[in-house]
Order: structure tokens, then C-alpha cells, then sequence
């Protein structure tokens, strides 16, 4: 009897990395790629298929994973825009104002810093996006990432214990206790207290029990802070409950 064979099934091979980087590349015009522009591909065909394009000079490397197919002009190769590269969307790490950017959102200054102040939860920005002179501090808690840009900017303005504020002690207490009232951000930010320094941590409990929040809820806040040290509370030793919370008596206001 003679056996049936199996008819064997071929695929289609899959389109060359390079070969799809290239077109897609070639077909967008003038433009700046990065890495994430290739989603689907591998990522370190599509790194080494990037290189080798910029080696060829088929496209110029900006920066890490930043590269710019240029056009033609009378004058020779475009340039990139500046601009358009600052704009670009960054989507591994978030990015949060901070310093007097964080004061100017929330109310807390008028001014605009002379060169721009951000915070990561990663551990770098590319520079070329951001530009040369920002400030960026890095680490932040993975936590940042499920906040807005409020709520991030009134962390770290505790952080930096309001020094940003053109506002009496007094005064920056008022709307920062009112800010911490809007929308139920104090209970946001208390869900991601434990991963916030002590400092930030007892400011948090501090603006909690003026808010009136249950005794419950802020004996567990106070869990995780070492009863015997005292913090640096800036100008938010305005606030009423500062001592309370381990503020050092005659901090700096």
C-alpha cells in the first residue's frame, strides 16, 4: 500500500528587517526615526539595520537611537529642525515639570525658568529632545508614571518644601492644602505615598490631618516614618499640623 504523503506547507518568508527599515525609511520623506518607529521588528536587527544606514549615509545619526533622513536642497542636505526634535513624544520614560515649573503649574509663581527643569522616572533623557541646558533629575518612583502632571508637579514641590513659591508661608500653605482638596488628589497621592521619600511622606500625613482625613488612614501613613527623625519642611512648616508630623521646629520658612 503505498502511503500518502504529507503535503508540506511553506510560508512566505518574512521581508527582511533591513530590507522593511529602508523602505519604510525611503518612503517617509524628510523626517526624524527612532527605535520606536519599527514596532513589530526586532529590535536589535533594527538598531544594527539603522547603523549600518548611517554608515552607507542613507540617514544621520542625531543621538542615541535618534536618526534624520534628510532631502535634497540647492544648498545641500537639510538639517533637522530643532524644534521638531524637541517635540517629539518620549514613550519609555515619563517626564513631569519640576522646580519652578512645577510652581508656575500649580500657582505657586508667575515665573518661567530661564532653562527647563524635568523629572524622569528613568534614569536619562535624551538631551537632544529635551535641550542641552535642562535640569533633569532622574529616579523618580515607576509610581509618577499613573499620575498627571499636577499631581507629579505637587509632589515635587514638596519635595523641594515649596522653595519655588513667590507666596507668604501662609499663603502657599492656603492653596496648597486647597489644591490637595481638588478633585481627590490627596487621596491619588496617598496611594502612592510609600514609595515617596519620609520627608514627602510626613508633609503628605501633615496636609492629610488638616483635610480632615480619617485617623486610620493616617496611622498607617505614619507606619513608615522613623518617629525619631525630623524633617526640613521649608516654607510648608506653615502648615498646621507640621510639628505633628516631625517637622524641625524654626525650619527655614
Amino acid at each position: 500500500m503505498l502511503m500518502s504523503r504529507k503535503r508540506k506547507t511553506t510560508e512566505p518568508p518574512a521581508q527582511n528587517t533591513a530590507d522593511t527599515i529602508r523602505s519604510m525609511i525611503e518612503g517617509g520623506g524628510e523626517r526624524v526615526w527612532r527605535f520606536a518607529d519599527f514596532e513589530g521588528l526586532p529590535p536589535a536587527a533594527g538598531a544594527k539595520a539603522l547603523s549600518r544606514m548611517a554608515r552607507k549615509g542613507l540617514v544621520q545619526r542625531l543621538g542615541k537611537g535618534l536618526y534624520f533622513r534628510s532631502r535634497s536642497t540647492a544648498f545641500g542636505p537639510s538639517k533637522p529642525n530643532l524644534s521638531q526634535i524637541q517635540a517629539l513624544p518620549l514613550r519609555r520614560n515619563g517626564v513631569f515639570p519640576s522646580g519652578v515649573s512645577a510652581a508656575n503649574l500649580l500657582g505657586f509663581t508667575t515665573q518661567n525658568p530661564g532653562r527647563g527643569e524635568v523629572a524622569t522616572n528613568g534614569l536619562s533623557l535624551p538631551r537632544l529632545i529635551l535641550g542641552k541646558e535642562t535640569v533633569i533629575h532622574t529616579r523618580r518612583p515607576e509610581n509618577w508614571r499613573k499620575l498627571s502632571q499636577e499631581d507629579a508637579a505637587f509632589l515635587d514641590f514638596l519635595r523641594n518644601r515649596g522653595a519655588a513659591s513667590e507666596l507668604s508661608p501662609e499663603e502657599t500653605v492656603s492653596q496648597l492644602v486647597a489644591l490637595a482638596r481638588e478633585k481627590g488628589r490627596i487621596n491619588r497621592l496617598l496611594q502612592v505615598a510609600e514609595s515617596e521619600p519620609p520627608r514627602v511622606r510626613a508633609m503628605l500625613g501633615a496636609i492629610a490631618e488638616q483635610l480632615g482625613k480619617p485617623a486610620c488612614r493616617l496611622k498607617q501613613l505614619r507606619c513608615g516614618i522613623n518617629r525619631l527623625s525630623r524633617f526640613e519642611f521649608g516654607t510648608l512648616t506653615a502648615l498646621a499640623y507640621a510639628t505633628a508630623w516631625q517637622a524641625k521646629k524654626g525650619s527655614d520658612r
